[in-house]
């Protein structure tokens, strides 16, 4: 029979493991599960064990079963419980909800135990501005969130031009830049004359070979 101890490392190995595939950031489950941040804190890093109703929030958060949050499996072994159908945008319509049925171009199906929690949608890279971290003609994963930390990359509707473009996000004095990682390219100022808002944070990229 597996320890107290034993049990608490399982579960937080198996917590890390969900948070990690989904790009989940900690202060954001907390305030979803509706649990202080603390005590997340101890449930991830093993100090404390939750009771079965916070096993089972956890598990429908990440989409598995509570089998696997408490159980020691395989590192090479995935539990897959079923696929959704993330939107890949194409043309963004002018005045459109930016997941309106005129703006998706196909859908993706998605192992939902890979997704990030909320909605998603797959936007495709043009140019190589953001090259070499993703290539031209990848498909970026995107979790729709109106803000981004500074540094993180997100998905930007220019809202004159109705085009989303990828960008490094850096914000000083008030103004908000949007920086190109190809260095050969000049950062996005936005402002009055160039007014943008933000869609979501990208989390990662395919590429067809």
């Amino acid at each position: 029979m597996m320890s107290d101890l034993g049990n608490k490392r399982v579960l937080s190995d198996n917590i890390k493991r969900f948070m990690k595939q989904h790009g989940t950031e900690r202060s954001k489950m907390a305030a979803d599960l509706n649990v202080k941040y603390t005590t997340l804190t101890d449930w991830i890093n093993g100090n404390t064990y939750p009771r079965i109703g916070s096993i089972e929030k956890i598990a429908n958060y990440f989409n598995v079963e509570k089998s696997d949050l408490i159980e020691r499996k395989p590192d090479n072994v995935i539990p897959i419980t079923k696929t959704v159908k993330i939107p890949l945008l194409g043309e963004i319509a002018c005045g459109d909800p930016i997941l309106a049925e005129e703006n998706i171009e196909e859908y993706i199906d998605e192992p939902v135990n890979y997704l990030p929690s909320g909605k998603c949608f797959y936007l495709k890279a043009k140019g190589d501005s953001m090259k070499p971290t993703i290539p031209n003609g990848s498909k970026v994963l995107i979790r729709q969130q109106p803000d981004v930390e500074d540094d993180e990359i997100a998905a930007v509707l220019m809202t004159e031009t109705n085009e989303a473009t990828l960008k490094r996000i850096k914000r000083s004095n008030g103004t908000m830049f949007l920086m190109p990682d190809n260095p050969e390219y000049t950062p996005i100022i936005v402002g009055k004359d160039n007014p943008a808002r933000i869609l979501g944070k990208a989390i990662r990229y395919t590429s067809d070979l």
